[in-house]
């Protein structure tokens, strides 16, 4: 029987890793991530998990510990949020390249300056490009169940790649909401025991990590990368398959929300998706063809079939949380925009920013939006087609 409760975002992600008892966790404490290895230093004191927690100087060190503890053959995770992970930077790129399966809990926050402790995509976004796979969660419940299906994906022996499972500063990490959790010997069965191949305390194979390569063998590692994150899209649904079969909680590279016949829609990711879809149904009601299409998955990332979910509708607007000083939206915008050129979609496309710093977002805005939409198709009026939304006056 699944167990139902009541918890934060950060106690969701703390109580998935006490089920899974990983062997190592180095973490430094940041606003709003810290809930969670305190959470899991909690559990250990209790005797109730035998992880390996290493409290460090810094951030730069706790992934520097990850990477060696991964290298040595455990499974690892650490959490962080923003600066946080800025300070992590290069040992973000140490980890992917050499193919370490580890997880990092990442909780949203915006990156300074100003200095601001809530929610944007910009840490995550930043690192985008860095070779790790990256999932994202709407609500609580999604944030646990990324959780409980992220190393099965990292440590599959087609990807190896380093993982991280994303969730909204304080909206989801600090707010309590209902979730069913899966009994712990369920999550055991399902992660399974991490038994690496190679790592760099079996005496039977020596071998080296992180060596320096010259340009003959630069290149290679690169597009070596490149295929396992590839063969990462076929693992994360098997995954999810699997992890339905177990739960009946349905999984993919994104969510449609009433898209399927819609004219106009939305493409965002994380929390916000959720006061888009009561929009939607409020919009719904008074007649108005409208969707959503909520990304999971944007490492790697799923164009080709985000494309094909939105080329029936007329417009999209593509909603960033983070921007991306380009002069035309954010890192989802361009990336969207790229694929429906690619399938040459008649779909037009819009690019709008959103929620920097924790700036709240409405229904309203969610409807204003939509009508614009509406607007620009139907009465071919021009419409900005970069702006952001909520901005004070």
């Amino acid at each position: 029987m699944a167990i139902r409760e009541r918890l934060s975002g950060n106690e969701a992600v703390a109580y998935a890793i006490r089920q899974i008892n990983p062997d190592v966790m180095p973490a430094f404490p940041i606003t709003p991530s810290t809930e969670i290895p305190q959470y899991v230093s909690t559990f250990i004191a209790n005797g109730e998990i035998d992880t390996e927690f290493i409290p460090v100087e810094s951030e730069h060190s706790a992934m520097s510990a990850a990477i060696g503890a991964s290298a040595a053959g455990c499974r690892v995770l650490t959490a962080t949020s923003s600066c946080g992970m800025a300070l992590m930077w290069e040992e973000l790129y140490v980890a992917a390249s050499n193919r370490l399966p580890l997880a990092l809990a990442l909780v949203n926050r915006a990156l300074s300056g100003p200095i601001n402790i809530n929610c944007d995509h910009s840490d995550s976004m930043g690192a985008r490009d860095t070779g790790w796979i990256q999932i994202y969660a709407e609500n609580n419940q999604e944030a646990y169940d990324n959780f409980v299906q992220a190393y099965r994906i990292s440590e599959h022996k087609d990807v190896r790649l380093p993982i991280m499972i994303c969730q909204d500063g304080f909206i989801t990490s600090h707010a309590v909401e209902n979730i069913e959790l899966i009994e712990d010997e369920k999550v055991k069965a399902f992660v399974g025991e991490y038994e690496p191949e190679q790592y760099l305390l079996n005496p039977q194979m020596p071998m080296a990590v992180g060596p320096y390569a010259t340009s003959p063998f630069y290149m290679e590692t690169k597009m070596l990368q490149n295929e396992a994150m590839i063969h990462a899209r076929k693992v994360i649904l098997d995954v999810a398959a699997d992890f339905k079969e177990m739960t009946g909680r349905s999984y993919g590279f994104f969510e449609s929300y009433r898209l399927e016949d819609a004219d106009y829609a939305i493409v965002m990711i994380g929390s916000a998706a959720g006061t888009t879809k009561e929009a939607i149904d409020e919009l719904r009601e008074a007649g108005k063809k409208v969707g959503l299409l909520k990304i999971r998955v944007f490492r790697p990332f799923p164009g080709e079939e985000i494309a094909n979910a939105l080329k029936h509708t007329k417009a999209v607007a593509i909603l960033d949380r983070s921007e991306g000083f380009r002069a035309g939206g954010g890192p989802l915008s361009a990336e969207v925009k790229e694929h429906l050129y690619d399938i040459h979609a008649s779909t037009r496309a819009v690019s709008y920013i959103y929620g920097l710093g924790g700036r709240d977002y409405t229904t309203v805005e969610a409807k204003e939006v939509y009508r614009q939409l509406e607007d620009m198709i139907e009465n071919g009026t021009n419409i900005p087609q970069y702006q952001y939304i909520g901005l004070r006056k």
